[in-house]
């Protein structure tokens, strides 16, 4: 499984730089919203270092646009328009999902239902010109320092945590006593036993 190949890469480095795409974009964003906020904020939905959507566009942006190296006016403007895309299906999704989206941007200007607006879109340029010639190539050397074993047993443990985490968050967000359900159960099979 982990060597099976899709677009030039197999699914070892795929999942590895999700996990790798996601802890950084987590990371700068916290660092850029702690320093707007003026304190600490925790960008990510959930409370560990990890939001998937930079996983997300990170790994697909790289597949999508790396064949448009060759023209870095080409490169940053369909990696801005597509980025900027994926950001607004994202946060519709959350709305029908959750009821809110978890950034704001109506006090930007150029914005579009504050899911979008020119600032991020501009960003979103120059993330994928940095992603396609400098950063996916620091990952991947990142990735292969390390013994594939030791990785992949490391990034299951990870995605484990990562899964209980989100768990607990998702159940918070959708009003769902998880504790209550739980103890639900442990009853039930304790009654059965006794």
């Amino acid at each position: 499984m982990w060597t099976k190949e899709f677009f030039g890469m197999d699914v070892y480095h795929i999942v590895t730089a999700f996990f790798v795409y996601s802890v950084l974009g987590w990371l700068v964003e916290s660092i850029y919203m702690s320093f707007c906020n003026r304190k600490l904020t925790n960008r990510g939905f959930a409370k560990g270092p990890f939001c998937p959507i930079y996983g997300f566009g990170a790994v697909i942006g790289y597949i999508v646009l790396h064949p448009l190296k060759g023209n870095v006016v080409l490169l940053y403007f369909t990696g801005a328009i597509l980025a900027t895309v994926f950001e607004y299906l994202v946060g519709l999704a959350m709305k029908k999902i959750f009821g809110i989206v978890w950034w704001d941007y109506n006090n930007k200007p150029f914005n579009y239902k504050g899911m979008i607006c020119l600032e991020s879109t501009v960003a979103w340029g120059f993330y994928a010109i940095i992603i396609v010639f400098f950063l996916h190539k620091a990952v991947l050397s990142l990735i292969d320092s390390h013994q594939v074993l030791f990785n992949r047993n490391l990034i299951l443990v990870l995605y484990g945590l990562v899964a209980i985490d989100y768990v607990f968050q998702i159940c918070r967000a959708l009003n769902i006593d998880l504790k209550e359900k739980i103890e639900d159960k442990y009853m039930a099979i304790k009654a059965r036993w006794y």
